[in-house]
């Protein structure tokens, strides 16, 4: 069936979007297609508003609202300066928010090393982390980035890049989840979880 070119292109630009194929991404162009007008023109508004009216933080790179030189946790005088915690995406700075148990700054790479796919130190944020830490007063970088093998070699290289300057370094635990079986825990994790374990008080 042949589709007229605004719907088709539609569903090619929803089906460039990770987790969209191409049978979600007709359902989606379908809906908007019948919905009311102001569904398809808020949409709209908000794909145009999220380019214009976003920026990065000056000072850790995590996403704020466009005129900002500071996100709100770097503009926040109650958060801990002493400590920065390391993430590679600004998704992975609102999961870590959501459990209320951090106070400290942040500090977002904007993705991880990756010797295959061509991503170097220098495609990264991590000149700057390394001049936030020389400008003083940080003591402790928590390095959480993901449990991957990208991950693993980013958090290698910044040790490798911060240790000489006197930081506490530290990395997220890793092992088995709450609620979790062993079974069904694979050999990584199980082996993560008997080298990360801790004394019963």
């Amino acid at each position: 069936m042949l589709l007229p070119e605004p719907i088709q292109n539609l569903i090619t630009a929803l089906s460039r979007l990770p987790g969209v194929g191409p049978k979600t991404a007709s359902r989606l162009t379908f809906y908007l297609l019948h919905a009311p007008d102001e569904v398809a023109n808020d949409l709209a508004a908000a794909l145009v508003n999220l380019k214009s009216g976003t920026t990065y933080c000056q000072t850790c790179f995590n996403i704020t609202a466009a005129g900002r030189t500071e996100c709100e946790i770097c503009a926040n005088d109650s958060r801990d300066r002493r400590m920065i915690c390391v993430v590679e995406e600004p998704l992975d700075v609102l999961a870590l928010e959501r459990t209320g148990g951090y106070t400290g700054r942040y500090h977002v790479l904007h993705g991880a090393l990756s010797p295959i796919e061509g991503i170097g130190p220098e495609n990264l944020r991590i000149r700057e982390l390394i001049e936030r830490v020389r400008a003083g007063g940080v003591e402790e970088i928590i390095l959480a980035t993901n449990p991957s093998m990208e991950g693993d070699y980013t958090a290698s290289y910044l040790r490798q890049q911060l240790q000489p300057m006197g930081v506490h370094l530290t990395r997220l635990a890793r092992g088995l989840p709450v609620g979790g079986d062993l079974e069904y825990a694979d050999q990584n994790t199980l082996l993560r979880a008997l080298s990360g374990r801790q004394e019963m008080s």
